[in-house]
């Protein structure tokens, strides 16, 4: 079906997103501590090309030129994530009030142009103080977080009402902790499953604490979710299919819906006596009601088990399951080396609903990296790029006429930015950013992205006056 504007509700959140280390450098200006990421970029070889966030794309300098930027792309909402170290430098006792000041200018910024303010408290940027007590593997930097949420709702929750918990606790908790390929760079195998228990324990307690400062606020979280397939009925890669499926998705959203942790999980883990260990409490702690659920989904994982030589295995980010083998069936990639798996989007919506019927979710995050080459007035032609980004929101459109609670898309990301363990190497960008200048410049699918925002009004006019209002993709 051609993909048209109108195939999503007029009051649809259209948006983009980025997260606070990868783009606004001044980490050691205006008060702002150490975080584990400062730390980590240190490390020799941590980083692909060598490079840290020290000045990243320096948005915290230029926010209001990039707001500027959103506002000409036509989005009405944008997702941006506090430096917990930019408010309390050591993740707890005093609140460093420039770095309230800057949020608190940015959500008025935004606001002021139109566009609606989602913040992320936590993107991965841990005090580096909590972290040489524990970090996530501590029980403690729980309340920490929900001390620190608590500060910023009571600064900024008059200008911001959308709140996301954590972003991706997969992410900090197994890439981090587990792999050691991401802050704070600890390979510690199933052990990671007890930050995993902190992080989401720490949800719920932020959870509460956001809407007792803020009666109508609106919270949720944010996982990275994956459609996970065998790569053939086999007993044996069902099974993988389970394990991976267990342990991206149903460790992290099962207990968040109220479900408890899934029980083969813990087993595959090694760690059951452990998570019966934990206080009974902490059950109904991460199981806070939330108001939306935050999907990020940017591919599909086919899996099987061990035994094909020529297959990528999942090593230690999936511990208890190292054997377990990723499949290659042939679908485009990105520069990520991520199969472009489009309808997989539709997938983990249902997913979601067979779990929760009727909870609100929105696309947290999509998008993709591509080996951009930029003429000599800094113009990327990326048809790669813009071609996924069509292909995932006419997934969205099909997600909506199936009847799923799909509330917004943020499209990943604003601008070029520091992509983690990659460093510069690898760029998501809707705008091009020449780091040497810090000079953005809007790429073929930003210009492409804007031109299908604005052709709502397009459409409506068009409607008025009796003209059909169909729009394609050029």
């Amino acid at each position: 079906m051609t993909l048209t504007i109108s195939r999503f509700p007029d009051d649809f959140t259209w948006g983009t997103a980025t997260a606070s280390y990868q783009i606004e450098g001044t980490v050691t200006e205006d008060g702002r501590g150490t975080s584990i990421w400062d730390s980590f970029t240190r490390i020799p070889g941590a980083i692909a090309d060598g490079s840290n966030g020290d000045v990243a794309c320096d948005h915290y300098h230029r926010f209001a030129d990039d707001v500027r930027l959103m506002a000409d792309l036509g989005v009405n909402s944008y997702r941006f994530s506090v430096a917990w170290p930019r408010i309390q430098p050591t993740g707890s006792g005093l609140t460093n009030p420039e770095g309230i000041r800057f949020y608190a200018r940015l959500a008025e910024t935004l606001v002021e142009n139109g566009i609606t303010p989602f913040a992320t408290l936590y993107h991965w940027d841990l005090p580096q103080e909590l972290e040489d007590n524990g970090g996530w593997l501590n029980r403690d930097t729980a309340y920490r977080f929900a001390d620190y949420s608590a500060i910023v709702v009571e600064a900024l929750g008059d200008v911001v009402q959308n709140w996301i918990t954590l972003n991706e606790p997969w992410c900090s908790s197994f890439l981090g902790y587990a792999a050691g390929i991401h802050a704070p760079g600890k390979a510690l195998g199933s052990e990671a499953s007890h930050a995993a228990h902190h992080l989401l324990f720490g949800h719920g307690l932020a959870t509460q604490a956001v809407r007792s400062e803020q009666a109508d606020a609106q919270v949720g979280i944010t996982l990275n979710l994956y459609s996970v397939r065998a790569a053939s009925p086999a007993k044996a890669d069902v099974d993988a299919a389970r394990r991976i499926d267990g342990l991206q998705n149903r460790l992290f959203l099962d207990p968040v819906l109220g479900r408890g942790y899934p029980v083969d999980v813990l087993a595959d883990l090694g760690q059951t006596d452990w998570f019966a260990r934990q206080p009974a409490t902490d059950a109904a702690t991460i199981a806070a009601p939330i108001d939306f659920l935050g999907v990020n989904y940017y591919s599909r994982h086919t899996v099987a088990a061990a035994g094909d030589p020529g297959a990528e295995t999942a090593g230690s980010a999936y511990p208890g399951s190292e054997s377990v083998s990723f499949r290659d069936n042939g679908e485009p990639r990105t520069q990520m080396d991520w199969p472009i798996v489009p309808e997989g989007l539709v997938e983990v919506l249902q997913f979601v609903e067979d779990r929760r019927p009727g909870l609100r979710t929105y696309i947290t995050e999509n998008g993709s990296a591509f080996a951009d080459v930029p003429d000599d007035a800094g113009y990327v032609d990326d048809l790669d790029r813009r071609d996924y980004l069509e292909s995932h929101l006419a997934a969205c459109a099909d997600a909506i006429e199936l009847g799923l609670p799909l509330a917004g898309y943020f499209a990943w990301s604003l601008m070029d930015n520091f992509e983690w363990a990659q460093g510069f190497t690898r760029r998501f960008g809707l705008a091009y950013v020449d780091y040497p200048t810090q000079r953005r410049t809007l790429k073929r699918s930003g210009r492409w992205f804007g031109d299908f925002l604005r052709s709502r009004a397009a459409a409506s006019s068009r409607s008025a006056t009796g003209h059909s209002d169909s729009w394609h993709a050029a």
